[in-house]
């Protein structure tokens, strides 16, 4: 949908991200917090600086209230639009996918905030949602895990991966990204499969334990955690999903 010259590409309750000539502008709604849209910036930058390959941050603005994020657009296809055309292909592609996210967990920066902050704040942030008994035993899972400083992207989709036409793999959408342990970052990657299609889940999770010499069971140690943490974006009919995985405290 073209609405002056600008090509629309997502639309959210938060933000709308279009394409406007050859750049692309995520565009969040008036009164967002500043905070949020500057530290995505942020992490975006030291992101290139780790010498990971994303698209060039072209700068951040203020229109009428509402904040906004200028980045260069990359010609291409992402991976999600990649595994749905060639379904045969999926394997293939979730083996690449998991090269491309072990590639990110390989680099660190001293900048980028920590991701047991982060999810501690998220857990305590749910007291409407989780009762203090339930939160109680998320900390404490959280605090007993293994302390990393890799950089984790958070939001590690096939949507945000994008196979340029010039032969580069650029990764998008910093906006969660924080240093920490790479089997976190993979358990949110498991959830945001397993909200959609169960299959390539469960192929992701052996895929990436398998590449990586983790043992599955770690990995499914993190995900009351992170269910608890994607409850804090995700409502509607995913909340009663993600409150069972709360819920979990053993995967067989």
């Amino acid at each position: 949908m073209t609405i002056e010259n600008k090509q629309v590409i997502i639309s959210r309750p938060t933000k709308t991200v279009y394409r406007a000539g050859d750049e692309i502008i995520k565009e969040f709604v008036p009164g967002y917090a500043k905070s949020a849209v500057l530290k995505e910036a942020l992490n975006h930058a030291l992101a290139e600086e780790a010498g990971l390959c994303v698209p060039e941050l072209l700068g951040v603005s203020n229109v009428n209230g509402g904040w906004s994020l200028v980045i260069r657009a990359v010609e291409g296809k992402t991976m999600a639009q990649l595994m749905q055309e060639n379904p045969e292909q999926l394997e293939t592609y979730m083996e690449q996918f998991v090269d491309i996210q072990s590639g990110i967990h390989r680099a660190s920066s001293r900048q980028m905030g920590r991701l047991k902050d982060k999810l501690n704040a998220q857990i305590s942030s749910l007291r409407d949602e989780l009762d203090a008994t339930t939160r109680y035993e998320l900390h404490v899972r959280l605090e007993n895990m293994k302390p990393h400083t890799k950089i984790t992207h958070g939001d590690f989709n096939p949507t945000n991966v994008i196979l340029g036409d010039d032969g580069k793999v650029y990764v998008i959408d910093w906006a969660h990204a924080a240093l920490g342990n790479a089997s976190a970052d993979a358990a949110m990657t498991y959830l945001l499969f397993a909200l959609e299609d169960q299959k390539k889940a469960d192929l992701y999770l052996k895929i990436f334990c398998r590449k990586n010499d983790i043992a599955m069971q770690y990995v499914q140690k993190w995900l009351p955690i992170v269910a608890a943490a994607q409850m804090t974006k995700k409502y509607g009919a995913q909340k009663e999903f993600l409150m069972r995985w709360t819920q979990v405290v053993e995967f067989e």
